[in-house]
């Protein structure tokens, strides 16, 4: 009779748990095609980014883009996906999936490496909250251009300081400074952090659909609503959901299963900022405002809750069929 190793039985059974693993991604979740597309923005102060001031230095990003597995000859529409504080994670990666199984395209941005950056949690400081918005009107217009996405159905999707950047794409100000030719169809802020208010802030040019988690004490979910019930007031479309038990970061499913507590990450939850003469001020300090404030704390939580993850992907992938039509 023939012997069978320890060790050859170890490495079936790590074989068969890999198949089952990959199995439970469905076959159309994988792209046909993967392409690393470079492309330059800036890196800016966020003072300079509100005053309109280029004079930054040239950085040059990347950015993962999959193609569908199922798609006609035709110019596809596409995604744009911003990542947060940490960098790409498990809920990016998610996002890339299944809009690839809906029969969509998605770019992925790299906001860090290309800035020799890989987390900004513990100290925000080290890249204005504003570059994020730049770098998806960036990503944009390399979309644009590529010959088999089409320029006018393109939305975005961001979590956490990436759903940040987007919200505030569309903000009509900012793309006549900064994106002239940009007109996305809509944007999906996940768990985002918000600005009591900037200038021209109620102009906006498309849709914003923003989800938050109703125990997230990470981001400024507050001051999102309060602004977002502002633009609702002044006729402008936008919806605002909120996940019960979900915390910062519910949609990441690498995440703890319940809150915990990110060991000396910042967070600006308790603060009021406003945009005063194109620069950010604490209102309640009435001066410049620093990640130094006594309003900024330490260790907010995060965690995957996977009802608010499954209804959040669902939610978002039907609005997008409908838009995309």
């Amino acid at each position: 009779m023939m012997k069978i190793s320890i060790k050859t039985c170890l490495l079936s059974l790590l074989i068969l748990n890999g198949i089952a693993h990959a199995a439970e991604i469905e076959l159309d979740s994988f792209a046909s095609r993967v392409e690393i597309r470079p492309f330059t923005s800036l890196t800016l102060s966020d003072e300079q980014f509100l005053r309109g001031d280029k004079n930054g230095p040239t950085v040059t990003l990347g950015a993962e883009l999959r193609f569908p597995r199922e798609s006609s000859s035709g110019k596809l529409p596409a995604v744009i996906i911003m990542h947060g504080s940490g960098g790409i994670n498990a809920a990016n990666q998610s996002w890339a999936y299944e809009l690839n199984k809906a029969g969509m395209a998605s770019f992925v941005v790299d906001s860090f490496s290309g800035r020799n950056l890989t987390q900004v949690a513990s100290d925000q400081a080290k890249l204005g909250r504003f570059a994020g918005v730049l770098d998806a009107f960036r990503a944009y217009e390399e979309l644009a251009r590529h010959p088999r996405i089409d320029p006018n159905r393109i939305a975005l999707i961001g979590t956490s300081r990436g759903g940040t950047a987007v919200i505030y794409t569309a903000m009509r100000r900012f793309q006549k400074t900064w994106s002239p030719e940009f007109h996305a169809l809509a944007t999906f802020p996940l768990y985002p952090s918000c600005f009591d208010e900037l200038d021209q802030d109620e102009d906006i040019s498309m849709p914003i659909h923003a989800f938050h988690g109703d125990i997230d004490d990470y981001a400024s979910k507050e001051q999102c609503k309060a602004w977002l019930n502002r633009l609702n007031k002044s006729g402008k479309s936008v919806t605002s959901v909120e996940y019960k038990n979900a915390p910062h970061s519910f949609d990441n499913l690498l995440g703890s299963a319940s809150p915990v507590v990110s060991k000396g990450a910042q967070s600006t939850s308790q603060c009021h900022i406003s945009e005063k003469s194109g620069a950010l001020v604490n209102t309640d300090e009435n001066k410049l405002f620093s990640y130094g404030d006594k309003c900024v704390t330490y260790g907010p939580k995060t965690g995957y809750e996977p009802s608010a993850a499954n209804a959040v992907h669902k939610a978002v992938i039907e609005e997008l069929k409908v838009l995309i039509k």
